[in-house]
């Protein structure tokens, strides 16, 4: 069933790169390669979550990083 969805999630991502990827300025380069980088970023934090469900989440990280600091407030 993980297939499944990381196909699905793959797919919905294609798709928005296709729908997107003609916008982008073509003397951009830098641009491009930031776009084409977040897309990547963002497929494989998707499918990460799919296969590992209870994965803390970017609020977790934060609360772990500044707990040290905590008594100081």
């Amino acid at each position: 069933m993980k297939i499944g969805e990381i196909t699905g999630v793959t797919i919905i991502l294609v798709l928005i790169f296709l729908y997107e990827w003609p916008k982008l300025k073509k003397n951009k380069k830098k641009v491009k390669i930031a776009f084409f980088s977040l897309m990547v970023v963002n497929w494989v934090l998707a499918v990460l979550l799919i296969i590992f469900p209870e994965m803390p989440g970017p609020g977790q990280l934060i609360e772990f990083i500044y707990k040290p600091f905590k008594p100081l407030w």
